[in-house]
């Protein structure tokens, strides 16, 4: 499917049929088409790029804020007198509502134009980080965070689309979305690093962590407005009933499973978890019937007759479970664990972090071999989780052993992740751009959600069952480390053999 897209856009700049036409007035044709021709190529590539860096910057911030706050949280408890559910919530409430609104805000970029909802979304971003730094209380700070969610739900679908709609050519478009994971890795330990240098610095307390957003947020909307293109999709109106509907249904999803652990699974969260289900059918359904029936629907069911989108979309799910799992069930080894302090763990990811940026730029220059790069990066990260388990197992005692698995694993997450995404979005239409990448989106935060909910569940409770035995810290958690990344070994196949499966429609 890929391929379709060059040709398209090479036909619409076809020089061919001008050339009966510039046979016969050759003094006038020139002067005309000359200014034209040269405009584009001196003005238009740095226009993108500086776009490019200006909608990263967006989703930089969106990224960062769901992991900034983690390290920082004693801090705001003790400040703020927070009990422990506000304390939870503070961290919940962005995940929630980003995760809840990725498809309306990308159905939203469709109907308005992308360029203008991205600047709304960064716009309301930096006014409630502005508001979550200022906040005084635990119940304004909560609310802030559900505000700064939903501004970050608005912003980040466009900037997907506006890449898959602005990067016509294949190569360029795999640049552009190796730059984007470039992005998501340095902003997802950038949060973790920044808040506990942050803290530690004790400026204002905790509030630098949210106020650093302001003066980049203005900056950026300045910038923003004047390089960004505008384009929208088909779209002419929103789903309301739809959008209500896909709100309740993965919220119903989503909630038990991002604080089921933390609250002991009471009645009422499963019976939510329960009834999430037949909200999803409902949900499906009511979209089947807005899209048969041409009724603007918020999410267009024609998208899923796509068999590279729906396996995409699948493989995507699965490896975002294996991934934000990761991430948590480390950082409480290293620090519960092992008794590093929170900056020492977060410097353990570096090398991941270091060696993910390196693999996704170079997996951006092999856009033409990238199926054979997402199977080589699934396998080699389905075995990578099998060698950190066992490294875990035999060297707990040693932190610095654990670098090379740390390496092995962020060149096989490089390789794996923007390429995945890049692939997904160059198989859709351009005028379903935005539904796209909210699908993505939402896609991205419930694997996770559901990893962290699945693989936690296994850990704490390995866990529990090693200290009842009465084994000490480090061989309780990094046993039970081991034990929970069998999952992450049998989804990471899974994973892969979805990838290996043919893509034709």
């Amino acid at each position: 499917m890929t391929q379709h897209v060059a040709p398209a856009s090479l036909t619409s700049f076809d020089p061919l049929p001008l050339k009966p036409k510039t046979h016969q007035p050759k003094t006038h044709q020139p002067k005309t088409h000359q200014p034209k021709t040269h405009q584009p190529k001196t003005h238009q590539p740095k226009t993108h790029r500086l776009a490019l860096t200006v909608t990263l910057t967006g989703a930089f911030m969106a990224i960062m804020d769901a992991f900034i706050v983690n390290i920082s949280l004693p801090s705001i408890r003790a400040d703020l007198h927070a009990s422990f559910g506000q304390a939870q919530l503070i961290v919940a409430a962005y995940g929630l509502v980003y995760a809840v609104g990725l498809i309306t805000g990308g159905r939203l970029g469709d109907l308005y134009g992308r360029k203008r909802m991205f600047m709304v979304g960064l716009g309301a971003f930096t006014l409630t980080s502005l508001a979550c730094g200022l906040a005084p209380t635990p119940t304004v700070l909560i609310a802030a965070r559900i505000a700064q969610g939903l501004s970050a739900a608005v912003m980040f679908p466009q900037v997907l689309s506006w890449m898959r709609v602005t990067f016509t050519d294949p190569a360029e478009r795999a640049r552009a979305f190796a730059a984007l994971g470039l992005t998501q890795g340095l902003a997802s330990v950038a949060g973790q690093i920044a808040g506990g240098v942050l803290v530690s610095a004790d400026l204002w307390g905790w509030r630098p962590i949210f106020l650093m957003n302001v003066p980049v947020g203005l900056v950026a909307l300045v910038l923003a407005a004047r390089v960004l293109e505008e384009s929208r999709g088909q779209a002419q109106k929103l789903d309301l009933a739809g959008a209500g509907l896909s709100a309740i249904a993965l919220s119903f999803l989503l909630y038990p499973l991002i604080q089921g652990r933390e609250l002991g699974w009471p009645a009422w969260m499963l019976t939510m978890l329960v009834l999430s289900v037949p909200m999803l059918l409902l949900f499906a359904d009511h979209q089947r019937l807005k899209t048969r029936n041409e009724d603007s629907p918020l999410m267009d069911t024609r998208l899923f007759r796509h068999r590279a989108f729906v396996l995409g979309v699948t493989a995507l799910f699965l490896l975002c479970t294996i991934l934000f799992s990761f991430f948590v069930i480390l950082a409480f080894v290293l620090q519960a664990g092992l008794g590093l302090a929170p900056l020492s763990a977060a410097l353990i990811f570096l090398p991941l972090a270091a060696t993910y940026v390196i693999a996704s730029q170079v997996a951006g220059r092999f856009a033409q071999h990238a199926r054979g790069m997402l199977i080589v990066g699934g396998i080699a990260l389905t075995a990578g989780y099998g060698g950190t388990a066992a490294a875990y197992h035999w060297f707990a005692a040693y932190p610095a052993a654990f670098v090379p698995a740390m390496i092995w694993l962020g060149v096989a997450q490089g390789l794996l992740f923007t390429p995945l995404l890049n692939t997904i979005l160059s198989q859709v239409p351009a005028h379903h751009a935005g539904i796209a990448s909210g699908v993505t989106s939402t896609m991205t935060q419930a694997g996770g959600a559901c990893g962290v909910a699945v693989v936690g569940l296994i850990f704490f409770a390995a866990v529990e069952a090693m200290q009842a035995t009465g084994a000490p810290p480090a061989a309780a958690y990094t046993t039970a480390f081991a034990l929970a990344l069998i999952y992450n070994v049998v989804a990471g196949s899974v994973m892969t053999g979805l990838l290996v499966l043919p893509r034709k429609e």
